[in-house]
């Protein structure tokens, strides 16, 4: 036999046994230890006109009454002022530092003289952006509201456009915004899931904005004002988010807390008492801490498998999530997760790093929890002619089909 005929045999036989031991599955979910499952009783009721309690993690809703009923927002208007404008920072549109002329719109509509939240802004003052964005959050000043949207967009009015943009983009599809205070008008409405979904873009978006809303107290012009947000001296994992009220609107909390690695979001709309509304939103956020339990199935950057890789410079290629794949369950059911992986029969080198090459879907008694894609952990150049060469008569062998059969990633 001639060296070449000897060499590729010895790099096909070498290949044909990597191949067969390369693709072991991996196991199924398991506890770390037998938990017994927790039934889920129904969740608490109220006096409210609606209210959602949502998993931050998966935007799953847990609980809720009359969650797309068209409500008065209130103040909670301005969580989506408080998105806009600091989607327009980011952006670069606007800044923290930007010196904010106060209108006498701002000022006449919002300020001392109204019924109203305030922060008692003066007339034709100029305030630096960020301290208005704190005003705003914590002691839901109308002024600072209103003159926030005129320097972001000319006028309240173009501001509400803003708005609604944002909104739609967020698939918030029972809102629609006519100013950025909050003030009853008859086209400004909103719904107890729109909120949710618009306070989880925030928290996720946002979070150095997101947590002023933690803050309890803000000093402008001398004056000292608290948080709305009596859950934030109740529940030490509360963080916010938003209060609001008017005649028309009732008494709304929108508010979240975090506990390990999980996340409640809990709203309440037109209750009857300020009492009521936080008392309502804190039995929401225990009763999802309390009957439900989040858990980190994949770490970014952690492979999920190892495939066989062909004609690369490596026997296997590692893939896994890109970001943390987080799933909420009933407590004492994550044993019961079931996950599978859809991956090409045949990888063939070369890939890029964070290149998309499957997906991996996880679900509980039948019904999706999540699916992300996987991708490529590491570049995946190919091999040396030798290589490219015994794993294409190997491939020949194998009819194309490769050596990877289905795999089942572990989410330990």
């Amino acid at each position: 036999m001639k060296p070449l005929c000897r060499t590729l045999l010895a790099l096909t036989l070498t290949a044909l046994a990597a191949a067969a031991g390369a693709a072991t599955p991996v196991p199924q979910p398991k506890p770390a230890a037998a938990v017994p499952a927790t039934p889920v009783p129904p969740p608490p009721e109220f006096d409210a006109r609606s209210w959602v309690l949502m998993d931050y993690a998966t935007g799953q809703i847990l609980a809720a009454k009359d969650p797309d009923l068209r409500v008065e927002p209130a103040s909670i208007t301005k969580v989506m002022t408080d998105y806009v404008v600091s989607a327009e920072v980011a952006a670069g549109k606007v800044r923290m530092d930007d010196q904010v002329f106060i209108s006498e719109h701002a000022w006449k509509s919002g300020g001392a003289g109204t019924d109203g939240s305030t922060s008692f802004l003066k007339v034709n003052s100029r305030v630096p952006l960020k301290d208005l964005l704190y005003g705003m959050i914590i002691q839901s000043g109308n002024d600072a509201a209103i003159a926030l949207a005129e320097h972001v967009a000319g006028s309240e009015e173009t501001f509400a456009g803003l708005m609604n943009a944002y909104a739609k983009r967020l698939g918030m599809t029972g809102t629609h915004y006519v100013n950025a205070s909050g003030y009853p008008a008859p086209d400004h409405y909103t719904t107890a899931r729109d909120i949710a979904v618009l306070s989880r873009a925030l928290i996720h978006d946002f979070p150095e904005d997101y947590a002023i809303s933690a803050i309890k107290e803000f000093e402008w012009n001398g004056i000292k004002q608290h948080n709305r947000n009596t859950l934030l001296w109740r529940d030490p994992s509360v963080d916010g988010i938003k209060t609001g009220h008017t005649k028309e609107a009732g008494y709304c909390l929108a508010a979240s807390a975090k506990q390990g690695d999980a996340r409640m979001i809990a709203v309440v709309m037109g209750a009857p008492s300020e009492k009521a509304r936080a008392d309502d939103a804190q039995a929401l956020l225990n009763y999802g801490f309390r009957f439900y339990e989040t858990h980190v199935l994949y770490p970014a950057g952690k492979a999920v498998a190892t495939p066989t890789l062909w004609k690369g410079e490596a026997a296997q290629l590692p893939v896994g999530v890109a970001e943390d794949v987080l799933v909420t369950i009933p407590r004492g059911r994550y044993g019961d997760l079931k996950a599978s992986m859809d991956l090409p029969a045949t990888l063939i080198a070369p890939y890029k790093k964070g290149q998309k090459l499957g997906s991996v879907r996880v679900s509980l008694d039948g019904k999706p929890l999540a699916e992300r894609p996987l991708v490529a952990l590491v570049d995946a150049p190919e091999g040396g002619f030798f290589k490219r060469l015994s794993d294409a008569v190997l491939l020949w062998f194998q009819g194309g089909k490769g050596s990877t059969p289905e795999q089942k990633p572990d989410t330990r």
